[in-house]
């Protein structure tokens, strides 16, 4: 491997895309810190829908059946009608490679995040939890980082995995453009797995969009979209009585079945719906940004944490096979633009389509080419 001429990386966000930078660098011979500002590394949130691509990175770097067991995998997607639960939309999907990667599935958030800091803490590489970095010099021979414990160090390159609201973004990219609210929050809650249920399930009703997804063979968890003009506080206090409220105009059988269930104990997550798309260049000097730091998406598509371990994946693979550091950032970002755009795109025009009632064919269109796309190799 020729490794960029590179020996010392520091990954700085230990979300999913930090974990899978970390784990196929270090696979690849070099020396890799992982910085966290949560002393605890802990992962928030409910259920997350996956795409088979996502997986299929899971496969590769050999985790796959370990999600397999704590998770759930699925083949294709169905729409219903709001009214009686009839399938009005079937969108085939068949397992990738050699049959034992599922076209999709779901997994508890924080228990996708313990497969990978498990995998993460197995390498040995050094870990810097509790921590941040206060400035980010970048010269010829290196880079230095100034962390928030009084310590420094020199890396050959930074690796950018900290999230919407990037810290990294903000020291290196200043001119980067806003994070824009869409107009839509999501609620999340886990509820008990409906017997007719066996893989990512839609309904539509008005502006309102409701679905369900398996995440353990018991569970599953509920999604619904709802249109908001601002971006504003959501008392939790009022989270129950809130998403029952919102599941009423649904008269299908299996939601009403799922808003009757509802509870304190139903894990309910709200979170407004926010878009981010970076332009070229992702990377300056010897700092490169990846995940939900450079292209954020709404989950439309589910595809948000795909394109962030996909993102690490090819940035892996083209720093091991590029013969200076430039080269491989290049090759990266030329990698990666053009699908992460569509992903960031198309979830923000089914967003669009489904705040302002429009055409469900388009919507349910954008999906199906969304869906095959994201099935092709990287």
């Amino acid at each position: 491997m020729k490794n960029a001429g590179i020996t010392r990386v520091l990954v700085v966000g230990g979300g999913f895309s930090g974990m899978t930078a970390a784990l196929e660098l270090h696979k690849a011979g070099l020396d890799v810190e992982l910085l966290e500002i949560d002393p605890g590394w802990r992962s928030y949130g409910a259920g997350i829908s996956l795409h088979g691509a996502t997986l299929r990175v899971l496969d590769r770097i050999g985790l796959l059946d370990r999600f397999l067991e704590v998770g759930a995998g699925t083949n294709g997607l169905h729409m219903r009608s709001s009214e009686d639960d009839q399938v009005i939309l079937d969108i085939p999907g068949t397992p990738m490679g050699d049959g034992r990667i599922p076209f999709g599935g779901g997994v508890m958030r924080p228990v996708l995040a313990r497969i990978l800091s498990e995998a993460v803490r197995a390498t040995g590489m050094t870990l810097r939890l509790g921590h941040s970095f206060t400035e980010i010099e970048d010269g010829p021979h290196g880079a230095n980082v100034s962390f928030t414990d009084g310590s420094s160090q020199t890396y050959d390159l930074i690796i950018g995995a900290d999230g919407l609201y990037s810290a990294v973004r903000k020291n290196v990219f200043p001119d980067a453009p806003k994070v824009r609210f869409i107009g839509q929050a999501v609620w999340r809650a886990v509820v008990p797995k409906p017997k007719e249920i066996d893989r990512p399930t839609m309904w539509i009703a008005g502006t309102l969009k409701a679905g369900l997804n398996l995440v353990s063979k018991n569970e599953a968890y509920l999604f619904v979209t709802e249109n908001r003009v601002s971006n504003d506080f959501v008392d939790p206090e009022t989270f129950v009585n809130r998403l029952r409220e919102l599941l009423e105009p649904f008269k299908s059988p299996i939601l009403t079945r799922v808003r009757e269930q509802l509870s304190s104990s139903s894990q309910i997550v709200y979170r407004p719906l926010e878009q981010f798309l970076m332009p070229c260049p992702w990377h300056r000097g010897r700092v490169v940004l990846i995940g939900d730091a450079v292209h954020s998406t709404t989950p439309h598509l589910a595809a948000g944490a795909c394109i962030g371990f996909e993102d690490a994946v090819v940035l892996a693979e083209e720093v091991a096979r590029a013969d200076t550091l430039t080269e491989a950032l290049d090759a990266f970002q030329n990698r990666r633009w053009e699908r992460c755009r569509m992903v960031v795109e198309n979830s923000g025009r089914l967003g669009e389509i489904e705040v302002t009632g429009g055409d469900q064919k388009e919507h349910g269109e954008i999906m199906r080419k969304s869906m095959m796309s994201l099935a092709m190799p990287i």
